[in-house]
């Protein structure tokens, strides 16, 4: 079992190899400049690496995409053990980072809130008090209350 500095080193290494390798060596069209790849993580007895990425684009181009990075596995794993030099060279397994979508769905509920908000401050606007503008009795009222009914 490898250490966690280790396994992070590698994840770093395997981060940056397959990108440049995406970015620079790799001729499939559907890999094109849209394709990034945002973390990576490795497994503690450094067999199995996972790379996250994402894709700029709809959802054609993010399954093609996800085609290319399946065909391209065998030469960005042997790029990774050629740059790594470690006894066994991880497999890699690609899944596409859910990040993007999570931020904009959250970024869609925070529009929603700030809409009903300004529906909110509008209707509040013209609105008055429904009953006096101090509704908390003064002890010289009670106590004026309280002679006239003896």
């Amino acid at each position: 079992m490898a250490d966690n500095a280790r396994a992070k080193r590698l994840a770093d290494l395997i981060r940056e190899v397959v990108a440049q390798k995406l970015q620079r060596g790799i001729k499939d069209p559907r890999l094109g400049s849209h394709v990034t790849i945002t973390d990576t993580r490795v497994t503690g007895d450094l067999r199995e690496a996972t790379v996250f990425y994402t894709v700029y684009g709809d959802d054609e181009e993010r399954a093609a995409a996800a085609a290319g990075l399946e065909s391209a596995k065998g030469i960005l794993r042997s790029e990774v053990g050629r740059a790594a030099g470690v006894k066994f060279t991880p497999t890699l397994t690609f899944v596409m980072d859910a990040l993007p979508d999570t931020a904009r769905t959250i970024e869609d509920l925070l529009d929603k809130a700030r809409q009903s908000d300004a529906k909110v401050r509008e209707a509040s606007a013209g609105a008055k008090y429904a009953g006096d503008a101090d509704p908390y009795r003064k002890p010289d009222e009670d106590d004026e209350t309280d002679d006239t009914a003896e």
